[in-house]
């Protein structure tokens, strides 16, 4: 039954009724935008630039990835020349054909694994928050048992095992970087649904679905996707540290960490520097810009992102 409404001199008071009481209720915060700085721009520029090198590398490739461009005379770590524009490694190949083609392998594994990682440990992060207390803590316990083994030794454990491939790589990094989103999705997803607009939306007799998509993830979107940069990163480092040691990428496919690796003994020679330098700047230069963008996101949050991360 609703209340009469009266009327006075100083006084006015509306009548009560469904449609107006949850009227002093918050609705969902707006979502956040991204507005890049001249540093946000340079990152998203040199991302953009190994992205684009990943996807046409082999093609425009001067050689093959295990062609010799000097295939009639000896050519071990020969400096750089017309023909081969970043000299020769240690089998007399090309570098800057290996770097094209390992381009697309480093980042195509890292990626992928990375989006494994974030759907597995967004789903699971925010469904043990809002599935209740008793699902949130088995699952919450089991990832901390996978979170404390060490990644880098639970990675050359598993690869050691079953044997190195690409989708050995990918599963192995997805896998590992899962219990870190995990962690982080229920962090955030905790703080999301005691808000306000959380509690007015079950009030109102909305279903588990429509709180996930409408009210937790439009909120939990902008400190996932910053994070997804800061942990592509790692995945970046954990894929080319294992074809360093051996146990990433076989030859003779090529990545950066198996390049910096095959030709070390061009140190050791004081031969051209080039083969060793040329996969580790591209390493560097891209964790670089992915980092700048990341920065430059949580600059835009008031910092309160990168203290989150």
């Amino acid at each position: 039954m609703t209340n009469p409404a009266y009327q006075d001199d100083e006084h006015y008071v509306a009548p009560f009724s469904e449609d107006t009481q949850f009227g002093e209720l918050k609705d969902s915060a707006p979502a956040a935008k991204y507005r890049p700085s001249v540093t946000g721009w340079f990152g998203i520029l040199v991302v953009g630039f190994w992205i684009l090198i990943a996807v046409l590398g082999p093609f425009v490739a001067p050689y093959g990835e295990n062609d010799l461009p000097f295939p009639d005379a000896y050519s071990e770590f020969q400096v750089p020349q017309p023909g081969a524009w970043l000299g020769t490694d240690v089998e007399d190949r090309d570098v800057l054909s290996r770097l094209l083609f390992g381009a697309g392998r480093t980042l195509g594994i890292s990626i992928t694994a990375t989006v494994m990682a974030y759907f597995l440990g967004v789903v699971l992060g925010i469904g043990a928050v809002v599935a209740g207390p008793r699902v949130d803590l088995i699952l919450s316990r089991i990832n901390d048992a996978f979170l404390s083994l060490p990644t880098i030794m639970l990675g050359l454990v598993v690869v050691a095992a079953v044997g190195s491939s690409i989708p050995v790589l990918i599963l192995t990094a997805g896998f590992i970087y899962t219990t870190i989103v995990f962690r982080l999705a229920r962090s955030i997803g905790m703080e999301i649904v005691v808000m306000d607009y959380v509690e007015a939306a079950r009030a109102r007799g909305e279903g588990l679905w429509w709180i996930v998509t409408r009210e937790v993830w439009p909120n939990a979107a902008l400190p996932l996707v910053s994070d997804f940069g800061l942990r592509l990163i790692v995945v970046i480092l954990f894929i080319s540290s294992l074809s360093f040691l051996g146990l990433g990428v076989q030859p003779p496919q090529a990545d950066w960490g198996s390049m910096v690796r095959e030709n070390l003994g061009a140190l050791q020679y004081g031969a051209s520097v080039v083969p060793v330098v040329a996969p580790a700047l591209a390493i560097a230069s891209l964790t670089v810009g992915i980092n700048l963008i990341v920065d430059d996101v949580s600059a835009g949050a008031g910092g309160k992102l990168a203290k989150r991360m």
